[in-house]
């Protein structure tokens, strides 16, 4: 079958997090991703651990369905054949400090002016413009300045960082939709243009209902540990043997969970009718909850809940992940085999498609391992010139 993405190419000069995410998400949707990394060191996600055989686990799960071709950008001849490949690309995508690639003489309006077609994605910490934009920036320090953890973490305790690396994955996301609606446009103008997404921007962005409550209530958020800021209940239960995570997320669902957990003579109550009421006397009720939970095993009730239509579910570890069979029957945790590594477990592609479906095509590469194939068969070098360049490091 056709991939949807097949025929975009794609130089990419990222590294870590933010940058190698968007490319992933092109690369495992059928483009052609171009790794441009620095030679002998790499990206610099492949000096972090875990290693497996000398190679870096991290690297291997973000860098899948990639070429990769090491290049000296600081030699002029290296800036010249990064050139000619922007020639014949759609999309170049970094991650560098603003004014990077300005200062290698590479950056936006003079590669637009080697391909005006082309598509230059820019993710960095602080974005393009304002006034922290030559600022470095990490996961935790946009998350840190963004809110989000200003409203994670338990009640009246400390802000805590989310477990995942969110500043970088949803910037990673939304850089990925920036190039796809910049390709979208290009089909109908002709033209590129620059995508410049921030992390700090991204992390505002996904502030949901915090913005809202405090833009009409005055109050500032805090965190509520696992309870949701306005469903009631919507939030974690201690069962017989365990916790089960309850999302009863409308009135309809309300009276179908006072019925199956025996508080039927709630489900009119002047108190707790509807979501607002529960949310007013939410300190009343929840013991009430509480204290029916505990009466049967997290399986028992997850079955209940299934058969009467009520959300909820187990609160997985990593290791109970991995052998969910929802996870396994959709494709979510895919085996690679790594020409060093060997065989090493991978999320799956989450996007499903039915006519063009993304795929997992090929581990991702050695460090160079393309450079020769992509010069020949891209810029259509002969080994005579491969040679003199290796010869000259620019490789």
């Amino acid at each position: 079958m056709s991939m949807a993405l097949e025929n975009v190419k794609v130089l990419d000069l990222t590294r870590v997090l933010a940058g190698p995410y968007a490319t992933m998400i092109l690369a495992d949707l059928g483009a052609e991703v171009i790794k441009i990394e620095i030679p002998v060191k790499g990206d610099d996600s492949r000096h972090f651990g875990p290693y497996i055989k000398g190679e870096s686990a991290y690297f291997i799960s973000l860098n899948r369905n990639k070429k990769s071709i090491t290049l000296n950008l600081k030699k002029p001849k290296g800036k010249e054949v990064l050139l000619e490949m922007i020639k014949e690309v759609d999309v170049v995508v970094e991650n560098f400090r603003p004014g990077t690639m300005e200062k290698l003489g590479l950056g936006y309006e003079t590669l637009k002016k080697v391909n005006s077609k082309i598509i230059y994605a820019a993710s960095s910490g602080f974005g393009h413009t304002g006034p922290y934009s030559k600022r470095p920036a990490y996961d935790a320090v946009v998350q840190a300045m963004g809110g989000i953890m200003s409203i994670t973490g338990e009640k009246d305790g400390k802000f805590t960082r989310v477990g995942t690396s969110v500043g970088d994955i949803v910037a990673g996301l939304f850089t990925t939709i920036g190039i796809l609606s910049a390709l979208i446009n290009r089909d109908i103008t002709g033209e590129g243009q620059k995508v410049d997404v921030a992390m700090l921007d991204c992390q505002v962005a996904i502030l949901e209902n915090a913005i809202a409550r405090y833009v009409v209530s005055g109050e500032v958020p805090k965190p509520l540990g696992n309870r949701h800021t306005s469903i009631v209940p919507f939030e974690p239960f201690e069962t017989k043997d365990g916790e089960i995570m309850i999302a009863v997320g409308n009135d309809v669902l309300w009276v179908k969970f006072c019925k199956e957990i025996r508080i039927e003579e709630l489900i009119d109550s002047p108190k707790f009718k509807t979501n607002p009421l529960r949310n007013e006397n939410y300190e009343e009720l929840r013991p009430i909850i509480a204290e029916k939970m505990k009466n049967r095993t997290t399986k028992e009730w997850q079955n209940i809940f299934d058969d009467a239509g009520i959300p909820s579910g187990p609160i997985n570890t990593v290791d109970k992940v991995l052998e969910n069979q929802q996870v396994i029957a959709r494709d979510m945790i895919v085996e690679l085999n790594h020409p060093v590594a060997g065989k090493l477990k991978v999320p799956g592609v989450p996007i499903k498609m039915s006519k063009t479906p993304g795929c997992i095509r090929r581990p991702a590469p050695l460090l160079g391992q393309h450079t020769d194939e992509i010069l020949q068969q891209l810029l259509r070098y002969d080994k005579v010139q491969i040679d003199k360049l290796r010869n000259a490091d620019i490789f």
